[in-house]
Order: structure tokens, then sequence, then C-alpha cells
């Protein structure tokens, strides 16, 4: 397993959405319902960002459903960074944007 992966794995870090053109709760929520969102991990060397398929059945959306920009969501998705099959969760405050996660590597 690689080094990147490795950090990742360790823990749970900062991660922010990452949106273009701006950050706004309203793209971010097109992008939720369209079931892929953009997860940078902020503290590693210039960020690392990751696209992560939403799994519905394993993630917390409930606060989004809301449609008020407060609460917590819970993204769940598997992906493959550096030839190694990961699983990314991230907890995502709506009111920032901001939170925290973390990468859980799949058995091979």
């Amino acid at each position: 397993m690689n080094e990147l992966v490795r950090f990742l794995s360790e823990g749970d870090h900062p991660v922010q959405v990452s949106l273009r053109p701006e950050k706004t709760f309203e793209l971010f929520k097109q992008n939720v319902e369209r079931g892929y969102v953009h997860i940078k991990f902020t503290d590693t060397r210039g960020g690392t960002e990751l696209g992560v398929q939403i799994d519905p059945n394993r993630s917390d959306l409930a606060a989004m459903r809301s449609g008020v920009q407060s609460g917590r969501v819970v993204f769940v998705g598997d992906l493959t960074l550096d030839y190694v099959p990961v699983t990314c969760v991230a907890q995502i405050d709506l009111a920032t944007l901001e939170g925290k996660g973390r990468l859980e590597v799949l058995a091979s």
C-alpha cells in the first residue's frame, strides 16, 4: 500500500467539498442529487481531491432532504486510489461544506 492511501486510512482528516465554479449549497445539493461528489482531503501536500460516487444505502443524507442548510450528512462510496480499492467516508457540515473524512482499505 502506498503512503497516501496509508495516511488517509489512519484516522479522520479534515475535508471539504470541492465545487466549481463556486462553493454553494445549491451546487452541492445538485451534485448529491446526481449521486457524485468531489471530496478534498486538505491535510495532504497540495490537497487530495477524490471523486466519490455516493452509495445511497450506506450514506446518511436525511439532513439534506429538509432543504435547510444546517446539520450533517455522511457520504459513503467506493473508489480506487493508486490501484488500491477503498471506501471513502466523509461527514460534511451543511453550513460550511467542510468536515472530517477517512478511507477504509477494502480487502482485495
